[in-house]
């Protein structure tokens, strides 16, 4: 059996679109979308095209669907009173895009999924880590901060996201990947996720990067300029995030 695993799409189609291509090509029989497929400049159209495929998907929220679940339900979280408004209209914008089923959908994820993979063994799947959708660690996050998140999760790998950067490392007994970003990477441009089967390996889709950037100035997205600058053609780089990251990491 063969997995994908999906996260931090943050409404960008191109990017997805290119990724679900070479799903195909790989002869995927399952897909994990790992949380934080909102927000971002094409909110409907994303979860859309993830609605209309033919391989069975299994979904999980993250902080980002999460967030923009409760706005639609008019709900003022403590993260939307406390976040400046840079971060909070995004959130307000797509949750004004969606409508009554759509609301239904984010609100039947789970937190996490579990399945077990023929040869690599069983497989949890969270958004941040086991313990919320919030956490921030990174591949230099030392062991000892996570052991007490990872031991006796009950799998043989945990695969994550939130943090927008691959990595490949070992917590203990359990192995941990991020899947990386498909839609918001930070560092080299392209679109980022994981395909499971014999083994874990990391995969980076290339697409087209101008074309991707034109279609999302053309939304409505009230962000959109930044987000085809600052996240299709010219991501923050993995050096520069690491050491963003490391003011509010685990400790």
């Amino acid at each position: 059996m063969r997995v994908a695993a999906i996260y931090d799409i943050h409404g960008n189609l191109p990017a997805l679109e290119a990724v679900l291509d070479e799903i195909r090509l790989a002869g995927v029989d399952q897909i994990v979308v790992g949380g934080d497929l909102l927000p971002g400049p094409m909110p409907r159209e994303t979860i859309d095209c993830l609605r209309e495929i033919k391989i069975p998907a299994h979904f999980i929220y993250g902080n980002g669907d999460r967030e923009t679940l409760e706005r639609m339900k008019s709900v003022e979280t403590e993260w939307y009173r406390r976040s400046p408004e840079p971060w909070r209209e995004p959130v307000r914008w797509n949750a004004e895009q969606l409508g009554a089923n759509d609301e239904k959908l984010l609100a039947s994820w789970p937190a996490m999924v579990r399945l077990q993979i023929p040869g690599i063994g069983g497989v949890l799947f969270c958004h941040a880590t086991p313990r919320n959708d919030t956490e921030i660690f990174t591949r230099v996050t030392p062991e000892d901060c996570l052991l007490p998140i990872f031991t006796g999760v009950n799998a043989d790998i945990v695969v994550c996201g939130h943090t927008h950067m691959q990595f490949d490392r070992t917590v203990g007994m359990t192995r941990v990947l991020n899947a990386g970003s498909v839609g918001m990477p930070f560092g080299e441009p392209g679109a980022y996720w994981l395909l499971l089967g014999t083994d874990a390996e990391l995969r980076r889709t290339d697409y087209d990067l101008a074309k991707a950037a034109e279609r999302i100035r053309g939304t409505c997205y009230p962000q959109a300029d930044e987000f085809a600058a600052r996240n299709v053609l010219n991501p923050p780089s993995e050096t520069q995030m690491l050491q963003a990251f490391s003011r509010v990491e685990l400790k």
